[in-house]
């Protein structure tokens, strides 16, 4: 008999039952993309260094341009150009100097006008035509980072965008967890390798080469075990050598309650199993076990419910065991056509997402949870409640992307 948790309750359990157990480690900067960050990440010195320009223009005191106008423009002075990568002499009074964006003012300085507010008269002379304030168009020393700044923060899962801030701090090492290492077992006498032709009443091994892939979407490394049949001592020798290799497990087949189903009481034997059913559909058979500090999930075997039920609970695994955060944006989108539910369970329909040109369509991708080219045409899920009737045409749901 099954023992069910509604969809959130089994993310609650994942909370309060899992903690961090990933190492830490030291990656050079051109690795660390993708990997989660293990500490605070602190500003050591200012960015940038010096006071510099935001624009092509002049360097100028702006009290030398106050009153001045189109018709009655500042005449200034001009100094030499400042270089790039170079410093340039002290800024006189009455004076300007040539300045490209980024470069550095020079001492004296306290505003940049832009190119299209000044005239080269060609006599050494230069006109400005807008006065300028004291700041303008200058980005002082420090005003990205200075010393002591909170940068990133733990768990944070780096991209492109983060590798670039750090460069900028000279972080040629970042301090980031151990990848998880995920352990992939596919149960089943009717299972036969990808590479070979199914005979009658057998089918390819799906689950293995999908479920290695969404774990390596998710910055896991993974171990794949392959296909093991229905007997309880060939699969439970087999989580056994899996959970001492990995840090989670992901078993697929023998979930549900017949007679040849012995996923449950295989893990009962190494561990405490925390739930066992979760009221959503596609996925009820799914199975929580906590052996010692680390997660065996026991999936259903259709590869579409092994799927959505692994994309829901696998963020906030990794969050618990991984250290990293779980941030999850969800798209709003208008149903294309309606959608039946009143299962009693929470029901996770996968879509297609259109843009008709006024708003963003999602098309139900129909089919049963063993129907895995299904999944291949969406792009992402939406979940309508237990105890709903369904979602009518042109209601607006929540749609969560698979590469979000």
């Amino acid at each position: 008999m099954l023992t069910v948790k509604t969809p959130d309750e089994a993310l609650e359990v994942i909370r309060g039952s899992f903690c961090c157990i990933a190492g830490e480690e030291n990656v050079p900067l051109d690795q660390a993309a993708g990997r989660v960050l293990c500490k605070d990440i602190y500003a050591s010195e200012y960015v940038p260094g010096f006071d510099r320009s935001a624009v092509d223009g002049y360097a100028v005191r702006a009290a030398d341009t106050f009153g001045c106008t189109d018709a009655i423009p500042a005449i200034l002075e001009k100094q030499a150009g400042i270089e790039m990568g170079s410093g340039a002499e002290p800024l006189r009074p009455g004076c300007c100097a040539p300045i490209p964006t980024g470069g550095a003012l020079p001492e004296g300085a306290d505003a940049a006008v832009m190119q299209e507010l000044a005239e080269d008269y060609g006599d050494g002379t230069v006109g400005i035509t807008k006065p300028a304030a004291p700041g303008m168009n200058i980005i002082y020393r420090g005003d990205d980072v200075y010393p002591g700044k909170p940068v990133l923060k733990r768990g944070k899962v780096l991209s492109a965008r983060h590798i670039g801030a750090l460069a900028a701090m000279g972080m040629c090492e970042v301090p980031v967890y151990e990848r998880i290492r995920v352990g992939i077992i596919s149960t089943g006498d009717e299972l036969v390798e990808v590479e070979k032709t199914p005979a009658a009443g057998q089918i390819r091994d799906v689950n293995t080469a999908m479920l290695a892939a969404l774990c390596r979407e998710m910055g896991c490394d993974t171990v794949e075990y392959g296909i093991v049949r229905d007997e309880e001592k060939l699969i439970g020798s087999m989580l056994d050598r899996a959970l001492n290799e990995c840090h989670m497990v992901l078993m697929s087949g023998g979930s549900s309650v017949g007679e040849k189903d012995a996923a449950c009481r295989i893990m009962a034997a190494r561990g405490e199993i925390l739930f066992h059913g979760i009221a959503m559909k596609p996925g009820k058979p799914t199975i929580l076990c906590k052996s010692g500090k680390k997660p065996v999930i026991g999936l259903p075997g259709h590869p579409g419910a092994a799927f959505l039920v692994s994309r829901l609970l696998l963020p906030q695994l990794l969050c618990s065991i991984g250290g990293r955060e779980v941030r999850r944006y969800p798209v709003q989108a208008r149903l294309a056509e309606p959608v039946s539910a009143n299962h009693g369970r929470a029901q996770y329909t996968a879509v297609k997402l259109m843009d008709n040109g006024e708003n963003v369509v999602a098309v139900p991708a129909r089919g049963q949870s063993g129907l895995i080219t299904n999944l291949a045409y969406s792009d992402g899920f939406f979940c309508i409640p237990r105890d709903t009737e369904g979602a009518a045409a042109g209601e607006t749901v929540q749609v969560y992307l698979y590469d979000n």
